[in-house]
């Protein structure tokens, strides 16, 4: 299959933010020394969660986020998240779903570090990253350099269309 430069483009962006995505749960999961310590990952037993949630949470909603803080569900949920978010967009499937998840993963994780004006008071890479997400979705990136274009062909897809 041909695609243009365009086209490589926007394939190769929505593969990286699968890969930022997938990359999270795999440290998390193995504690592979880059974000996550060796001996301190999830498989280790310790929560993935915890550390941010205790210590790097700031602003207005510091309370509740410190309260979350190395709760099973809130562990479960993030993980799931980062690896259901980051396969679809590494395959180009469910992107739907999954950009919707990842925009909310980035907003939680904005409102979590908010602390204006130490940092940009609106602005940062929170913000960029979800908007990338909802335009590679919008012009259906799935389709170059992924499995878009056969996963919206699939009878399940056809039936259930929030699933593309």
């Amino acid at each position: 299959m041909k695609y243009t430069k365009d086209q490589i483009i926007w394939g190769l962006l929505r593969l990286g933010m699968g890969w930022i995505f997938f990359w999270a749960f795999i440290d998390k999961v193995f504690g592979l020394g880059f974000a996550t310590a060796s001996g301190k990952a999830w498989l280790d037993g310790v929560s993935p969660t915890f550390g941010f949630l205790k210590f790097a949470t700031h602003g207005p909603l510091v309370g509740m986020y410190q309260a979350m803080a190395g709760l099973p569900i809130v562990d479960w949920l993030f993980m799931m998240g980062c690896l259901g978010i980051g396969l679809a967009f590494l395959l180009g499937i469910g992107m739907r779903i999954a950009c919707v998840s990842g925009v909310l993963m980035y907003i939680f994780m904005y409102t979590a570090g908010f602390m204006p004006p130490v940092h940009n008071p609106f602005l940062d890479e929170h913000i960029m990253f979800a908007l990338l997400m909802i335009g590679l979705t919008m012009i259906n990136s799935g389709q170059w350099l992924g499995f878009g274009r056969w996963w919206r062909e699939t009878a399940l897809v056809k039936r259930f269309p929030i699933l593309e």
